[in-house]
């Protein structure tokens, strides 16, 4: 008999070596006829718990009960495997577990399981009902059941499920958290805080119970309890997150921002609170510029905690620094941003911000410094070459300038931003055909149209050449298409192609003053002057009398039309805002045209 035995345990063996190596499906050993599926059920167990191969354990689970459909355990393991991929077919499987043995509790809760997944709520409350009834023992039961009727808008049977639930275990924390928000919900404020109060009479000394009484009193609007009891939990504990987060949440709703950020600078002051939601918070309090202004010192304060307690954090340099550029403390910021220059690995956005600063600060020796660092570290970022050109162009070197555009150009990746580099070549080629000289480029235009000494002729033929690129790659470009308007305007040549570029300049922003003003320019031009002083005045209005140039363009306009009071007005408006005071001279003595019967 012994001998019989180590026998069999050897084919036993020896067929589950051949399953594991073998492709196809393995041949159960000749055994009775109902025993073929138990012995595929277990191989699919061990596949699936031990191998992990969860294809080969259905596969082998589908053979048992295509061998014996009425084996329940391979229906009710199938239907677990099936419940991550195939949810609907884990309800049929799990479904037909239960009918075959209807007294299997496991089989009934992996069925209900199944119908949450698949969100037949109403059946599963059926089969949730039945298991609570079935094994009364087990707590999880009653909190689904009152979950599922809370989801079928029956607060009431949840509560009456919450308080069976109450009576048979004493207070279970989850369950009096589910009581207590069904409670309020159902408008039941008073019963909801005798929950609280007793639970907090039987933990006087657990900070959470006296967070929850007191947002129940916030919501019955009974502010001095309130306060009381997150005092009380905050004399517990006082740096217990739950309870800052809450009290803050108190003072917010009562608009307490005063209080609201003291607290929240308790919480700032944690370790615990996650930075990315101190981040979050500061970024949500500064979002308002009118509440920036009037909490100012407050938020400042916020600022330099999160700055004190996390130096080297880039998201919190960033914040630092945004916030003290708001504040007006430029060098303070670009302090900041210099000091984490040397940081590893190199920042670019730290870079980027300082050569920023100082181009706003009007430093071009430390921009240059700085650029040429920056390129030292990054050789493939476009933007540094273009900042590298506007360096130059700055310091009116404008070969160097256009050199550095043209390197930049190597690594422009969008025909847009090829676009916009050639519109910056073409812009720097044009300030070295106006010279050093300071006299206005209109003059600089005039002169050389009478045979004069004005602006270099070969430099705007390379300004319109780099245009022309620009435009190719580009053809909407505003910025490129108005400047090559203006200039040809000022030639006083190609002026039908210029009010071609400079009406779909304006076709395509929204009244922008300097855009309708080379319109009107261009219209002026070509002699359509009542027409160009209709724009030009719509140009004057937007503008709001800001614009030198447009008040002296309308004066032009003006003085064309024969209205020469106004057209003094409006020159003499530019004189105040800055423009030159000898071409203003020149136009006032003029002498005034007879008006136009345009």
């Amino acid at each position: 008999m012994k001998r019989l035995t180590a026998t069999t345990l050897l084919c036993l063996v020896l067929f589950s070596a051949a399953f594991v190596t073998g492709k196809g499906l393995p041949t159960a050993p000749e055994v009775p006829d109902s025993l073929p599926s138990v012995w595929l059920y277990t191989e699919g167990v061990k596949q699936r718990t031990i191998a992990g191969d969860t294809a080969r354990a259905r596969q082998l689970l589908r053979e048992a009960i295509r061998r014996d459909s009425a084996y329940a355990p391979a229906w009710y393991e199938l239907a677990g495997i099936l419940l991550s991929g195939s949810p609907e077919e884990a309800v049929a499987a799990a479904r037909r577990a239960c009918q075959l043995d209807s007294t299997n509790r496991w089989y009934h809760q992996l069925y209900g399981q199944t119908l949450l997944m698949t969100d037949r709520y109403g059946e599963a409350l059926k089969v949730f009902r039945r298991l609570m009834e079935e094994n009364p023992k087990d707590p999880d039961n009653y909190r689904i059941v009152a979950a599922l009727y809370e989801q079928r808008q029956s607060p009431f049977q949840a509560l009456v499920t919450l308080d069976s639930a109450e009576v048979r275990f004493g207070r279970i924390p989850l369950l009096s958290s589910m009581k207590r928000r069904l409670l309020v919900a159902t408008n039941q404020i008073d019963k909801a805080l005798d929950e609280a109060r007793a639970m907090v009479e039987e933990a006087p000394y657990e900070a959470e119970h006296h967070v929850v009484l007191a947002d129940l009193y916030a919501a019955d609007r009974k502010d001095s309890l309130a306060l009381a009891e997150y005092r009380a939990a905050l004399a517990i504990d006082s740096t217990n997150i739950q309870t800052l987060m809450s009290l803050g949440d108190f003072y917010a709703g009562r608009q307490d921002y005063r209080s609201l950020l003291a607290t929240t600078r308790q919480l700032f002051l944690s370790d615990d609170f996650p930075i990315e939601l101190k981040i979050k918070r500061f970024e949500d309090f500064t979002a308002d510029t009118r509440f920036y202004r009037e909490y100012y010192f407050q938020l400042n304060d916020l600022a330099s905690t999160l700055a004190i307690r996390y130096p080297d954090d880039p998201r919190v340099v960033e914040l630092y620094a945004r916030h003290l550029i708001a504040s007006g403390e430029l060098e303070q910021a670009l302090a900041l941003y210099k000091n984490h220059l040397g940081d590893e690995p190199p920042v670019e956005d730290y870079y980027r911000m300082v050569i920023d600063i100082e181009s706003y600060l009007q430093r071009p020796d430390s921009v240059d410094r700085y650029v040429t660092r920056a390129l030292e570290l990054f050789p493939e970022k476009v933007d540094f070459h273009i900042s590298k050109g506007h360096v130059m162009s700055y310091s009116k070197q404008h070969d160097q300038a256009i050199r550095a555009y043209r390197e930049s150009l190597r690594y422009a990746d969008t025909d847009s931003l090829r676009s916009v580099i050639w519109g910056m070549i073409g812009d720097t080629w044009h300030q070295k055909a106006l010279g050093n000289d300071s006299i206005p480029e209109e003059e600089l235009f005039a002169r050389a149209k009478k045979g004069k000494k004005g602006i270099d002729r070969r430099a705007m033929k390379e300004c319109y050449k780099s245009y022309e690129k620009s435009l190719g790659y580009w053809p909407d470009n505003a910025l490129v298409l108005n400047n090559y308007a203006y200039f040809l305007s000022l030639e006083e040549r190609d002026l039908d192609r210029a009010l071609v570029m400079s009406s779909r300049v304006v076709a395509l922003t929204d009244n922008n003053p300097t855009y309708l003003d080379t319109q009107a320019w261009v219209l002026y031009k070509m002699g359509c002057t009542e027409e160009a002083r209709k724009i030009l005045q719509k140009a004057v209005a937007l503008d709001g009398q800001k614009s030198p140039e447009l008040m002296v363009h309308y004066g032009d306009i003006l003085h064309e039309l024969g209205e020469q009071f106004m057209a003094e007005v409006y020159w003499r408006r530019a004189l105040e805002k800055g423009y030159d005071a000898r071409q203003i001279e020149e136009r006032l003595k003029q002498p005034a045209k007879t008006p136009s019967a345009e």
